[in-house]
């Protein structure tokens, strides 16, 4: 299976059509040794070739970093994009596609000699890609984990909260970080509120006093062992924390919107993952 997503391969070419030429592209072809595989009669034409070839075949493409899948050559070189041409809709949509596979875009400043011995060093920034999260830990895979999340939605009769979690996921894409963190929030709280029904809750209520329910039936759904829940307010619990992470209060001056979202997508399917595996154990029963 590719690294990237659909999404990620076809910003990728895209980006990088944005600031090469017709006879860039062409060079480019001939390098990765697909050249005549490719329509040349506009610059998206190009670009769907480009990115079904990623997407559809297996081409091992030779890169200044070596022999790479044409997948990543493209992603690789997307990101060395001029900063010029780095305020686009095809690059926001590469770097929420990147951090959704995982992957962040980062500027590294290095040391360049000097040619001449009368000339003083200097520097330059070089744009890397750096995996953000440890690629042999199971389980940390984003893309695995909100296609088994939506499994278990599906499984669990879960419609209202599927439809909240593919509308966080969709505004992610998009780069559109508010929308994203609002429908998260909705996820969240709506998969637990039809979990505690699920499990026999009955009467009206605000969320908390079905979160309560959780931890208070028998046996509990929520674990005090665990510190997800607590019948006293005062003591930690990882659900009620979450969710005042989730719905933080007034700005955040130095915190990066991106980062932010990042973080609310991975902490919100991992922890979805743990608690809808467990409902279905316990409707297994």
């Amino acid at each position: 299976m590719s690294e990237f997503n659909r999404m990620t391969i076809v910003a990728a070419a895209e980006v990088t059509a944005d600031f090469n030429s017709h006879s860039d592209m062409e060079v480019l072809e001939v390098q990765w040794g697909i050249d005549g595989q490719c329509s040349a009669s506009s610059k998206s034409a190009r670009v769907a070739s480009w990115a079904k070839l990623a997407c559809d075949e297996e081409h091992v493409v030779m890169t200044e970093n070596g022999r790479v899948s044409l997948d990543r050559a493209l992603v690789e070189t997307a990101i060395t994009a001029p900063e010029a041409r780095r305020d686009s809709v095809s690059w926001k949509k590469l770097v929420a596609g990147l951090r959704f596979d995982g992957f962040e875009v980062v500027e590294t400043e290095i040391s360049v000699a000097a040619k001449y011995s009368w000339q003083s060093e200097a520097t330059k920034n070089v744009t890397t890609l750096v995996r953000m999260l440890p690629d042999d830990v199971p389980g940390l895979d984003f893309r695995e984990g909100e296609s088994e999340v939506v499994a278990l939605l599906d499984r669990s009769g879960f419609a209202v909260a599927k439809g909240h979690l593919k509308q966080a996921v969709s505004a992610f894409e998009r780069g559109e970080w508010s929308s994203a963190n609002g429908e998260l929030r909705n996820f969240f709280e709506s998969y637990l509120n039809e979990t505690a029904v699920a499990l026999g809750y009955v009467g009206g209520g605000d969320s908390k006093a079905k979160r309560d329910f959780l931890g208070d039936s028998v046996p509990p759904f929520l674990l005090a062992d665990y510190n997800e829940w607590n019948a006293n307010n005062q003591k930690p619990q990882y659900v009620q924390g979450l969710m005042s992470r989730m719905h933080p209060h007034g700005g955040h001056p130095g915190l990066s919107e991106e980062e932010d979202a990042t973080f609310r997508l991975q902490i919100t399917l991992i922890t979805a993952r743990l608690f809808l595996r467990r409902f279905s154990q316990r409707k297994a029963v």
